[in-house]
């Protein structure tokens, strides 16, 4: 991604077959059929992102945006905006996943939001707490390093440590978007039809 929309090509067999005043609306119908492309490309890909993964944040799924055309440029854009580009490019392009630190935080004991992941102000307020601190600790299966809490004994339960966030790398992506099939897709089912309702309005409102 991006993927840029244009039809030269097509218009170019198209002309051959219009009437002088379909003709005069040809660039016109083009850029209306185009842009009509590039929406319908667009609410695709949004809905590719909502069924790859596991509740996505609306600012990922509205990331995806559309630069229209005109009469004078008949190419339309559908892009994913820089931020969540560079954390969705692993789902195209494969490798391992974009990660917004140093390490991959796999949330283990803790309250996540509504979209399944570990907020900014949560990890802040566990690191302003007194009984909570980061670090690597060793287990039996090894140093594990993370967000740990000291526990309090209890009736029956001696003290320990909870890790609330294990640290780790980041890990390949095994999921696949897929873009550009999905665009050429919609492309060539969409073509035609959005051409001819263009087209269509454009001889009713032509002078």
């Amino acid at each position: 991604m991006p993927i840029e929309i244009s039809v030269r090509s097509n218009l170019k067999q198209v002309s051959k077959q219009l009437s002088a005043l379909a003709y005069k609306q040809l660039d016109f119908a083009a850029s209306q059929a185009i842009n009509d492309l590039a929406k319908q490309v667009a609410a695709a890909e949004k809905e590719n992102i909502k069924a790859t993964f596991e509740k996505p944040k609306p600012f990922t799924i509205n990331a995806v945006g559309v630069k229209g055309s005109n009469k004078r440029n008949l190419t339309a854009v559908v892009f994913v905006r820089p931020v969540a580009a560079k954390y969705l490019a692993p789902y195209e392009e494969g490798g391992a996943h974009k990660l917004p630190g140093r390490a991959l935080l796999n949330p283990k004991n803790i309250r996540l939001d509504q979209y399944g992941q570990l907020t900014r102000a949560t990890l802040a307020r566990l690191k302003a707490r007194s009984d909570v601190f980061i670090g690597p600790v060793n287990t039996k299966n090894g140093a594990v390093n993370g967000v740990w809490q000291r526990v309090r004994a209890r009736r029956g339960q001696p003290a320990g440590l909870k890790l609330l966030i294990r640290f780790g790398d980041a890990l390949p992506v095994k999921k696949r978007l897929g873009y550009g099939d999905r665009a050429r897709d919609v492309i060539d089912a969409g073509w035609k039809p959005a051409f001819d309702r263009a087209m269509a309005r454009a001889l009713a409102t032509a002078r």
